[in-house]
């Protein structure tokens, strides 16, 4: 038997990190593997990449990694250059860190001698930045999982927990260990086992203290540096529900073209944001009184 703890979306949270490695003991893994967003959004990036890779998992880059590496070159489209987040990132980091980064893969596949093979993506087998979610359809799953040989597929990306199997495809995410977004205050992962018959996930909540991470959101000055976006990430980590994606739903729709501002947040601040929170996050509602 294979014993993985998979982890996701870390997002620079050390101590939901922590927490989740004293959840397990590394030593009664056969393997830590990280299905990307190790860095970025939250504040402790060089400390979660230090206490991370000297576990030696198998990981990927996830989307927010794709931020750090191509910001300011080619690669990166056009509307990256109004990203204030990745930039104050950067400084976190350093070049020592980026440049590990810089090696890891954009995907992965693990071949166990006792277990099926498993397809490690960040967010579809297709790009880091296509979601597979708990309510996607089969019909909108088939063109994202065509041509895809491994029947158990690891996505992250959306923050969201999942076990389902779709067609001959088995498809795990862990949620997210740094910025859970379905309600529940408590870092998200995955311990899998295998047997004959495959995989067998078994999903961990666990609780850790938020006070270290809007301590040093404040001593890094995060929202002076990065603006409204920065206010609303922390609202993210206080309310355990998308915020960021809402906001920039209604910015579109009431002000297109024009810059966020604080005062624009007052407004949205009194806005049903469900009706721009996709359906997918519509979930335990009961969790946080919304």
């Amino acid at each position: 038997m294979t014993r993985i703890a998979l982890l996701a979306d870390i997002h620079s949270n050390l101590p939901a990190l922590e927490a989740v490695l004293a959840d397990f003991s590394p030593n009664d893994v056969d393997a830590i593997v990280v299905a990307g967003d190790v860095v970025n959004w939250g504040p402790f990036s060089a400390q979660v990449m230090e206490r991370l890779t000297a576990l030696r998992p198998a990981l990927i880059r996830g989307n927010n990694e794709l931020y750090l590496l191509d910001l300011d070159t080619p690669r990166a489209p056009a509307h990256w250059k109004n990203y204030t987040i990745p930039p104050w990132t950067l400084t976190q980091l350093g070049a020592h860190w980026l440049n590990v980064i810089a090696t890891w893969p954009d995907t992965l596949t693990l071949r166990f001698p006792d277990a099926p093979t498993l397809r490690i993506v960040h967010g579809s087998p297709r790009s880091h930045f296509e979601p597979i979610f708990p309510l996607s359809t089969e019909d909108e799953l088939a063109p994202i999982l065509h041509g895809v040989e491994e029947n158990t597929i690891v996505a992250a990306h959306t923050h969201l927990a999942m076990d389902r199997q779709v067609g001959r495809w088995h498809i795990l995410n862990p949620g997210s260990v740094g910025v859970p977004l379905d309600g529940i205050r408590s870092a998200s992962y995955m311990l899998l086992k295998s047997d004959k018959s495959g995989w067998h996930a078994e999903l961990r909540r666990v609780p850790f203290d938020y006070a270290p991470i809007f301590a040093e959101f404040a001593r890094l000055n995060f929202v002076d540096s990065c603006g409204p976006t920065a206010q609303l990430v922390i609202e993210e980590y206080k309310t355990a529900r998308l915020a960021v994606h809402p906001f920039n739903e209604w910015h579109k729709a009431n002000f297109p073209g024009e810059p966020s501002t604080f005062a624009m947040l007052e407004q949205f601040a009194i806005v049903d944001k469900w009706r721009y929170t996709p359906p997918a996050y519509h979930v335990n509602l009961d969790a946080d009184g919304t």
